[in-house]
């Protein structure tokens, strides 16, 4: 008791000299904690604080086990000044006080359990309320005890992860900030700078924080999967278990959060490797892995094979999927994360009907069209030339050059541009397998190696998405009993779509080499990779930030000889996405774009040229226009409300273009658009 006594008396000295901020009070609850919880650390680091840190951080063996925020004496800590601050902490801090050093608020997982005031201030003197003192004690000590609650759910584990990633995300944009006032050199400053020069040229020091705190939070969840020792879990152990597929993901990791890791963020970096120790794997994915069967559910029919008629063969291509776990935990997390952050980049989930009868047609008509009897699964090659590094001379005449050289790849090359977390090309390997091996599992595991991953591609902008894509196709393929004897990595990137190739410039960056890499393989798929198939759901956004001078160029080709002055829907991002997929089928000759996209563009005005360049490019196109606009009022044909396969206003619809350089009118038609016609959904 003697010890919150001599407490008061200090800070009451200190208060009573007029002098005193809420910096001056901080040494005396230190020693106070100190005197009452001898078996614990006490850490109060300015630098960390400066950047968004709690005032007080406790630990045991190296663990941390609470946060304490402290504020200035006489101002009430119901303030609004305070709120957006307590409400990051509280979000993403299970055991933390908020105190003014006279009254202390205890919180657990966000809800307030207990305050107590040691004191009370009046008239500018503070009196101390000895009564409290006993109960302040068993309360303090009942904090530090603290282990934290045992995860269950996916919902609890995504909304935990987004607390503390957001908040990480403002401590490093801060750190960020601090280090560019100051001109101050720092690892964070030097990783920025790579990334800008080497992987995402227009990123921002914000979008850069959002990518380091995604890429912990996801990097840690990949790893805890895999890991079967959960109670030694940590930072360090976390960046040997990121699974070998993601070798970019695995590297990046390994340098943020490794040993050099900037000491302005350990503190909530360890925080989330908590989380982690504390979830139940097993129980976290119950009913949550994949099951790929041919099977239908009648009295679940997806509204898509109703669509294209009652084709009992397209009915028994449909792919039933009890839950998947990435969309709903990404969904999650992106909810609690930043709403913003999925307006802004257009994420949007697509419905597993919708995915499943793009993946369908697609294969349907690479048989038809394209003479491809194995459709999705094909496995023929064809011989490229790609530009290759080539060393001539001796000593020191020795030079590198650039040479032409002959490269054998697949014909069917398969891209998702805006791949998200991977629901595509998750689907293109469940229609693989479902249809040409469920009965063949023998040969499955060397088809994945030799013939399916060499021919998925991905790009991905948004970190946490592009995490959760390997993820996704990690789990999809130990679930069909793919097991690895290379060990490949998946073709998923972390990239910009709509910027063109560059040059590899991650020579200047040494200490990253791994960065230079991933974009070098992007841009191989880019520059050289003969994509036959671009299927996906671009996002959409009017206010595009892709403003780059190469795609500006490629959509100048719907703007042509266009009057009105608002032209401006023309440059929203779906319809950048799909001049980006009609640029790869025009320069290997012949594919399929396969989008759903905002059906804006088949009847606007403004679109004019761009369904004309449409029609000189491609010689089928099928449009299944699944309505859903807010704006048009329209109704079902049974007069029923005209609602959408998303939960946007924008109404929406699948197109499918086709190059095949042959006649359109070939008598050989695909069945796709013969459902279509019968149904007479076609327009």
């Amino acid at each position: 008791m003697t010890q919150i006594q001599h407490y008061l008396d200090k800070i009451s000295q200190r208060h009573q000299s007029g002098k005193a901020t809420e910096h001056s009070y901080r040494g005396d609850l230190q020693n106070l904690l100190e005197s009452l919880l001898p078996d614990i650390a006490i850490t109060n680091e300015p630098s960390r604080i400066s950047c968004g840190a709690p005032d007080y951080i406790l630990s045991r063996h190296d663990l941390d086990i609470g946060w304490i925020e402290a504020k200035d004496i006489g101002k009430a800590l119901n303030s609004k000044d305070y709120k957006e601050q307590f409400d990051r902490y509280r979000a993403a801090l299970d055991n933390l006080i908020i105190t003014d050093y006279l009254q202390f608020d205890f919180y657990r997982s966000g809800e307030k359990v207990a305050s107590i005031h040691l004191a009370r201030l009046d008239d500018k003197k503070i009196h101390a309320l000895p009564e409290h003192f006993a109960q302040f004690i068993d309360l303090i000590k009942d904090f530090a005890t603290y282990s934290g609650q045992t995860i269950n759910t996916a919902s609890q584990l995504s909304k935990m992860m987004a607390g503390k990633a957001r908040l990480l995300a403002n401590v490093i944009e801060n750190a960020l900030n601090s280090d560019e006032e100051n001109a101050a050199n720092s690892s964070l400053k030097d990783q920025l700078h790579a990334f800008k020069s080497v992987l995402l040229h227009e990123i921002t020091p914000a979008e850069f924080a959002d990518i380091y705190a995604q890429t912990i939070a996801y990097g840690m969840f990949a790893a805890r999967l895999h890991d079967d020792t959960p109670n030694s879990f940590s930072r360090q152990k976390a960046a040997e278990k990121i699974p070998l597929s993601n070798p970019f993901l695995r590297k990046l990791f390994q340098y943020i959060a490794g040993f050099d890791l900037d000491d302005r963020i350990v503190w909530i970096v360890d925080a989330l490797a908590a989380i982690f120790r504390a979830v139940n794997t097993q129980k976290v994915m119950q009913n949550h892995t994949y099951r790929v069967s041919t099977k239908t559910a009648k009295e679940n029919r997806s509204p898509i094979a109703s669509a294209i008629g009652e084709s009992k063969k397209a009915e028994a291509f449909l792919l039933q999927i009890t839950h998947d776990p990435i969309i709903h935990f990404y969904e999650t997390f992106l909810a609690e994360y930043d709403p913003k952050l999925r307006k802004s980049r257009g994420v949007w989930y697509t419905p597993e009907p919708v995915v499943n009868f793009i993946v369908r047609a697609v294969d349907e008509l690479l048989k038809t069209d394209f003479n491809l009897s194995q459709g999705l699964a094909d496995t023929s090659k064809t011989t490229i030339e790609v530009d290759t590094p080539v060393l001539k001379g001796r000593g020191k005449t020795r030079t590198t050059t650039i040479e032409k050289r002959p490269k054998e790849v697949h014909q069917v090359q398969i891209l998702d541009p805006a791949t998200g977390t991977g629901t595509f090309l998750a689907a293109v390997v469940k229609h693989i397998y479902a249809n040409e091996f469920e009965t063949m599992q023998g040969a499955w595991s060397s088809y994945v190696e030799e013939h399916l991953i060499p021919r998925l591609n991905g790009f991905e902008i948004l970190m946490a998405s592009y995490a959760m894509a390997h993820l996704k196709m990690d789990l999809l393929l130990t679930e069909t009993g793919y097991i690895p004897k290379k060990q490949p990595r998946f073709n998923i990137y972390l990239t910009n779509s709509l910027e063109k190739e560059h040059p590899d410039t991650g020579t200047l960056f040494t200490f990253a080499r791994w960065l230079s890499d991933e974009a070098n393989e992007a841009n191989y798929i880019k520059r050289d990779t003969p994509v036959m198939v671009v299927m996906g759901n671009p996002p959409y956004s009017v206010s595009s930030s892709n403003k780059n001078d190469w795609i500006q160029d490629l959509i100048s080709d719907y703007k042509k000889n266009l009057n009105e002055k608002n032209i401006q829907p023309l440059s929203d991002d779906y319809i950048k996405f799909i001049r980006y997929g009609s640029h790869f089928i025009e320069k290997n000759g012949a594919g399929i774009l396969a989008y759903i996209s905002n059906n804006s563009f088949i009847d606007g005005v403004i679109h004019r040229q761009m369904r004309k360049h449409l029609l000189d490019t491609f010689d089928s196109i099928y449009i299944l226009d699944l309505h859903g606009s807010n704006k048009k009022k329209e109704t079902a044909p049974d007069g029923s409300k005209d609602e959408n396969v998303f939960d946007i206003m924008q109404g929406v619809s699948i197109n499918i273009f086709v190059k095949t350089n042959s006649n359109p009118i070939a008598s050989n038609r695909s069945p796709i658009a013969s459902a279509i016609d019968e149904s007479k959904k076609a327009k």
